[in-house]
């Protein structure tokens, strides 16, 4: 299996090497920036059309230019800044934003020949390498830690711009980081769990390519750990998105425009595009988790070529699943909100994780598949019986406040 930074997989470092990774680092930004021109033109595209609409048909073909002809006439706004804000924070709160997303993107392998099961790796001016920009022996920590620095990018802004209205936004931004967080976490054990041995010979593997080489040719971990961490994660990273039908860190109706509010010209397209950047990059984790990634049958050439177009298709589908939700889902409360990442999702997760848990010790020690069903309806049983309680404390909580007739 190979694990560690890319492209060190040929030895010696070398001039061609280290012209590699700055080819390599300057593609998966030039991608960054591209699929996020394109990921808003295709989301008002769709929600034009699932609401009737034509949508943007005026700058270049089928209006695909519309994005850009936006971006360069924000950079002609004037750049404001409010006298009572804090003027570095304000200035950096942008760029936590967008850096997180770039980050986490150069984790995700785009291409590559999976079917062999060599782990995706071709061999580029006589040096082998990896269709990513890196592949550490950490990557699953690292995506978890990065997309948990996002939301600072967001409180801060918030809290530096000294007004009540971002303020309060980063107040809810917080508390949805915490909510989800946990919920996000435990579906990623999941699947590390059961995506084959790390670089030391334990069970699971922290590395990308890893996960990508343990679902091949089709035993993705959708099916493999169940769709319930595959909905769980998809719920929450919805949520860590600020995505509807969880945008209550913007709530245009009741913060005006939230913590963006005092912003204008640059660093307000720095925003607008993060939002959509943090999209097609969790979309891209969900793509490299659940979905086999790059892998596919090679029906035709040369493999890394199908690498590309399976990993964009899979992108394309989760995509329009987000879109879709956002034209027809409505916004939610914020108790339910809430609700849903403490007594639902969190319990829910866990439980499925101590199921799986069991089954595969129950497989390793060659337990009676009886026992490790009844081991894991017991497991089940106690995650919903921990719920039940939850539910019926608040509820009694909420009649004793007054909140419930």
């Amino acid at each position: 299996m190979i694990v560690g930074l890319d492209p060190l997989l040929s030895g010696d470092v070398g001039l061609v090497v280290v012209l590699i990774v700055l080819a390599k680092a300057a593609i998966t930004l030039g991608v960054c920036l591209v699929a996020t021109m394109l990921m808003i033109w295709f989301e008002r595209k769709i929600i034009s059309d699932l609401q009737n609409r034509i949508g943007p048909n005026r700058a270049g073909p089928f209006g695909i230019l519309q994005t850009l002809a936006d971006g360069l006439k924000v950079l002609l706004k004037e750049d404001l800044i409010p006298d009572k804000s804090s003027r570095l924070v304000f200035r950096l709160a942008p760029i936590l934003t967008m850096v997180p997303a770039f980050v986490t993107f150069g984790l995700i392998p785009l291409g590559g020949d999976f079917s062999d099961g060599n782990g995706g790796v071709v061999e580029m001016f006589g040096h082998k390498t990896l269709l990513q920009l890196a592949n550490p022996d950490a990557g699953v920590l690292v995506i978890l830690a990065m997309s948990s620095v996002a939301v600072y990018g967001v409180m801060l802004a918030g809290w530096s711009s000294g007004s009540k209205y971002p303020l309060l936004g980063s107040v809810r931004a917080s508390a949805q980081m915490v909510s989800y967080e946990a919920a996000l976490g435990l579906s990623v054990l999941a699947v590390v769990l059961v995506s084959g041995t790390d670089n030391l010979g334990g069970l699971g593997t922290l590395t990308t390519n890893g996960i990508v080489n343990a679902q091949v040719p089709w035993g993705w971990n959708l099916w493999v750990t169940g769709a319930v961490p595959f909905a769980i994660f998809c719920v929450a990273a919805t949520a860590e998105l600020n995505r509807p039908p969880f945008d209550l860190v913007e709530a245009e109706q009741e913060l005006t425009g939230s913590f963006q509010t005092e912003y204008s010209g640059f660093r307000f397209a720095i925003f607008y595009l993060a939002e959509f950047l943090n999209a097609v990059t969790m979309a891209a984790i969900i793509v490299t988790l659940f979905l086999g990634g790059p892998g596919g049958p090679v029906l035709f050439g040369p493999g890394w070529m199908w690498g590309f177009v399976w990993f964009f298709l899979k992108l394309v589908a989760i995509l329009y699943i987000f879109v879709w939700t956002r034209a027809s889902v409505p916004r939610v409360r914020y108790d339910q909100l809430m609700d849903l990442g403490w007594k639902i999702l969190i319990p829910l997760s866990l439980g499925w994780l101590l199921l799986l848990v069991a089954i595969r010790v129950g497989a390793d020690a060659g337990w009676n598949p009886i026992l490790t069903v009844a081991i894991g309806a017991a497991v089940m049983a106690a995650g919903y019986g921990l719920l039940t309680m939850a539910m019926r404390a608040s509820r009694r909580n909420r009649e004793l406040e007054g909140v419930i007739d």
